[in-house]
């Protein structure tokens, strides 16, 4: 008799949740659908392998890639070979194709990426006033002997990269000042005022660009 008693009431008490779960799984799902609703086409922020992107949320929370915007950062190693470039081009060099050679250069050599630009900018405002065909835009290797010429703007700043490494940086020449006293001994210091002007435009991008 205990039996046959106890199994109507079990099962009695099962149909009294069953309304009970339904209607929670009812409150969840209309939950859901409202959160999906309000946050369909709203930007949102995520992480990608290049930083933070912006993302557009479609229906189904996908993204849609063809909207996706990436914001970077330029360091201040990435800004150096842009300013060379806004530099040059700014004073019409024709040494502006070269700009990321020289960027490559300064850096192989161990020196400051304005210096090359900056004692160009001085010699031959920035090659348009060097000896003609010559292609050297820093007054070196002239004398009255000769000039020393090459064949191109390429072959003159490899080898004017080098030379300064090696007469002046590797001999603690490290200085307008310093410099000058081998480089044009004869200046009254105008030499090496311009060439700190000069990179100190460079160095702050204080320049019209």
């Amino acid at each position: 008799m205990r039996t046959v008693i106890e199994k109507p009431l079990f099962n009695f008490k099962r149909l009294l949740l069953m309304p009970v779960f339904f209607m929670l799984t009812l409150i969840v799902g209309v939950a859901e659908l409202t959160y999906l609703s309000g946050n369909f086409g709203k930007k949102n922020v995520v992480f990608g392998k290049n930083g933070l992107e912006n993302v557009i949320v479609g229906s189904a929370g996908e993204i849609e890639n063809k909207d996706i915007s990436v914001n970077t950062i330029a360091t201040g190693a990435d800004a150096r070979p842009m300013l060379i470039k806004k530099y040059l081009e700014k004073y019409n060099s024709p040494l502006v194709p070269y700009s990321d050679l020289i960027f490559e250069l300064s850096e192989t050599y161990g020196y400051e990426y304005y210096w090359i630009v900056a004692i160009a900018q001085q010699e031959s405002n920035l090659c348009k006033k060097a000896p003609e065909e010559s292609h050297n835009c820093w007054g070196y290797g002239i004398h009255k002997n000769g000039t020393l010429k090459f064949d191109n703007y390429e072959l003159a700043i490899k080898s004017y990269a080098e030379y300064l490494k090696r007469q002046y940086f590797d001999k603690g020449l490290n200085t307008p000042e310093l410099m000058m006293k081998k480089y044009c001994p004869s200046s009254n210091g105008s030499w090496a005022n311009g060439v700190n002007q000069f990179i100190e435009e460079l160095k702050n991008g204080s320049f019209d660009m």
